[in-house]
């Protein structure tokens, strides 16, 4: 059997072990659950003007930044304007950001984001100057330069304002060129390291497996429960590129920790397949207190010396709905604990209070996260 035919029958069989997985559990591909060493994007900033605004841009007085910037750069283009009165609104000082992709060339485009950094009303119509983007390194990486896209608008007279979605950010679309590259040669390596985007020692190992079970060899060791490192075999035909693009593809089942998931501003609950919960008894009271406030005037006979006076009336009103005590059975699903917990008509503000009562009581098998 050639090499050719022992990987093709060797990638079979890993598909039919996959398919027979994701009938039970939810699989994925390894290039969707995790980052190659190296291959990532970098933020960049920088600070410019946009100009070409209709009277809806910084005030001067306000903004003494904008007006520098502006003086500063009429001076570049050889126009003097030191002691001079400047009262234009068509100006504003933004901040630019981008996202620098890996690898990318050099003279290459990319898109650009533009936020108002002054007291700018709106920056429809605008367009951003050359502004020079500079990575954390504070090396210039693209310039940025264009017509600015804004996501809303602003319209208003004297008593009434529309404002819809927000008029002070916006976007250019391949609004900067790539001026210098993030040197870093991928191919060039014999090893790389996967790093887990949800860290987990089973998922780990079970991605070892996979792409051993696929070369034939011992390829990835699982290093810790976030990375794998990568290995180039001996005999492989081709370079690292080659051997991510050929394992990215691979499925596997990534496991979880059971993690419940809280953010009590907004009530939202968030519960895992695996939460487990042992044997409890929940019960729930509802206590709502109604308090009204019903005032009266008490007027003074006619002709009488007498003021009137408002004479308080309030009610109080206490409500209080008793629910019976409920019980959650040992090794329930997650399903089960909802269908029970919803039996008893809790809200979710309720059930968050419930959810970290039974962890206090060590009945919940489970992490809870408070966001």
């Amino acid at each position: 059997m050639t090499r050719f035919m022992a990987i093709l029958y060797t990638t079979l069989c890993a598909v039919i072990i996959a398919a027979l997985f994701v009938s039970t559990a939810s699989a994925a591909r390894i290039k969707d659950i995790v980052d190659v060493e190296g291959v990532r994007e970098n933020q960049l900033v920088g600070y410019g003007l946009v100009v070409g605004l209709n009277g809806t841009g910084d005030g001067l007085n306000n903004s003494p930044f904008t007006k520098q910037s502006l003086q500063a750069m009429l001076e570049r283009m050889g126009v003097n304007t030191l002691g001079a009165s400047m009262r234009t609104a068509n100006v504003a000082a933004v901040m630019v950001t981008a996202n620098l992709p890996p690898f990318a060339s050099q003279g290459s485009r990319i898109d650009i984001n533009v936020a108002a950094l002054g007291d700018a009303k709106s920056l429809q119509g605008g367009t951003l100057l050359v502004t020079p983007l500079m990575g954390a390194d504070g090396e210039v990486y693209a310039i940025g330069q264009g017509q600015v896209a804004i996501n809303g608008f602003s319209a208003g007279g004297d008593s009434a304002t529309i404002i819809s979605g927000v008029p002070t950010t916006g976007r250019i679309s391949s609004g900067a060129i790539i001026e210098r590259e993030v040197a870093f040669e991928l191919g060039s390596r014999r090893s790389v390291r996967l790093a887990l985007r949800n860290p987990d020692f089973t998922t780990s190992r079970r991605i070892a497996l996979a792409i051993n079970n696929l070369i034939g060899m011992p390829t990835a060791v699982p290093i810790d429960n976030a990375t794998v490192e990568l290995t180039l075999p001996k005999g492989f035909n081709g370079n690292i590129v080659d051997l991510v693009t050929d394992i990215e593809q691979l499925v596997v089942t990534p496991d979880q920790t059971a993690k419940i998931v809280i953010d009590e501003n907004s009530g939202i609950i968030v519960m895992g397949r695996e939460v487990r919960v042992s044997t409890v008894a929940v019960a729930q009271s509802n206590l709502t207190v109604t308090i009204t406030e019903s005032p009266e005037a008490s007027q003074p006979d006619p002709f009488s010396l007498g003021e009137t006076v408002v004479l308080p009336r309030t009610e109080v009103d206490i409500e209080q709905l008793d629910s019976k005590l409920a019980l959650v059975e040992e090794g329930v699903t997650l399903q089960e604990l909802v269908d029970g917990l919803n039996a008893l008509g809790i809200s979710p503000r309720d059930l968050i209070s419930i959810l970290q009562a039974i962890k206090s009581a060590g009945a919940l098998q489970a992490e809870i996260e408070v966001m």
